[in-house]
């Protein structure tokens, strides 16, 4: 960019020098640093010129000591440009409302999109947006991040195996997969049903096929349990004297008393730490690596803090923003030493037992527990626990019409 468009820029004036010889006066203003372009003679009394706005004062105290007369005619360049426009009042507001209007309208849900479920199902999630804060008119900074809402979407509507999320402008575009209920084979296989492990038989019902053991036998795993083969009482048939034998699905629920040896260890001193439910939220405009915080100033009081943040991106009609609003979430957080006395520290054992073994198991009940030894080392009590517990042992084994 050359000096003179600078000077634009910064700003220029048109002036006419009235006198003998004005070009002189253009001369004398240049051996005092002033920067003079565009000099023409308009007659033998008087020369037209430009010179840049910031010496204007400088000329006006060069002609105190001469004869010449100064008139501006003309003003160009940026500063006379805004100074022009700010004038006019009403024109700038109504520009600023107008931008605040469509960022505002770029910022809010219009629209709600649900794809990829039956219609109940779509009405159910319908439903719970609502429930959400998620509907056309929504504020955008006000509702849960996609994450959030996908997990208390599946919490919510069981239906539901996997629902994805996006925001596309102002549209918020949901697409679901139903969950496929496996009905069982109305005709299954033929089958037996065996042990899948060792145990007591406590409970049986069976709704199929012959069983093989009685309630309070013992069985091994891989024992049968009940038979598939239907070759005695009535399901037998007689053909030209041979017997037939029938092949069915063998079915039915088999409970037994089952028993597991379980170690764990559980320290005497122990560290933990507590959200106290206090916590402070702080506000930022982020402009790539360089954030201006807008509400929430200082530091946090809390000695010990857990942060969480969000990130919601700015729209104006349909471009995004390189500007983001970052919410910060300070919660409170304390820490506690817990000594356990050797009794608490067993307690905790068989609890945390417990537990393991039901996360193993699933749908199991433990019926009683029983210490085989327990030791303290290294400020740790360590147990061997015997336990018994009552569940479900059938497994089944595919019967061949060979059998």
């Amino acid at each position: 960019m050359t000096q003179k468009n600078k000077l634009h820029i910064a700003g220029a004036v048109s002036i006419i020098v009235t006198g003998d010889r004005p070009e002189l006066f253009f001369q004398h203003c240049t051996s005092y640093g002033i920067q003079v372009w565009d000099v023409v003679k308009l007659n033998h009394q008087s020369c037209k010129g430009m010179i840049g706005l910031k010496d204007v004062n400088y000329i006006k105290k060069l002609r105190k000591d001469t004869n010449y007369k100064i008139k501006f005619i003309d003003r160009k360049g940026f500063p006379f440009f805004i100074r022009r426009y700010l004038r006019k009042k009403e024109l700038i507001l109504a520009f600023i409302l107008s931008v605040l209007f469509l960022f505002t309208l770029s910022n809010i849900i219009w629209d709600v999109e649900i794809t990829g479920v039956p219609k109940d199902i779509e009405e159910k999630i319908d439903g719970q947006l609502e429930q959400y804060g998620i509907h056309p008119g929504s504020w955008i900074f006000s509702i849960d991040s996609p994450k959030h809402i996908q997990q208390q979407l599946l919490h919510d509507v069981p239906e539901l195996l996997w629902v994805g999320i996006d925001q596309k402008g102002t549209t918020f575009h949901l697409e679901g997969v139903e969950k496929i209920v496996v009905k069982e084979e109305e005709n299954p296989e033929p089958r037996n049903l065996i042990a899948a492990k060792k145990g007591i038989i406590k409970k049986m019902y069976v709704s199929k096929g012959v069983p093989k053991v009685d309630v309070h036998d013992y069985v091994e795993k891989g024992d049968l349990l009940v038979s598939g083969k239907m070759d005695d009482g009535e399901e037998a048939e007689e053909e030209e004297g041979k017997k037939e034998v029938k092949h069915v699905a063998a079915d039915g629920e088999i409970t037994a008393l089952t028993w597991y040896e379980v170690k764990v260890s559980v320290p005497l001193k122990a560290n933990t730490e507590q959200l106290t439910g206090e916590q402070d939220n702080k506000y930022h405009l982020s402009f790539g690596d360089f954030k201006l915080p807008i509400w929430g100033f200082g530091s946090s009081d809390f000695e010990n803090t857990q942060q969480e943040q969000e990130e919601s991106k700015l729209r104006f009609l349909k471009w995004e923003l390189p500007i983001k609003i970052i919410e910060t979430n300070i919660h409170e957080k304390t820490y506690k030493t817990v000594e356990r006395t050797k009794k608490e520290a067993i307690e905790v054992g068989i609890k945390q037992a417990k537990e393991q073994l039901k996360l193993e198991l699933g749908e199991a009940e433990i019926l009683s527990e029983k210490i085989l030894q327990q030791s303290t080392e290294n400020g740790k009590v360590k147990l061997n626990l015997y336990m018994s517990v009552e569940e479900n042992i059938i497994d089944t084994q595919p019967l061949r019409q060979g059998d």
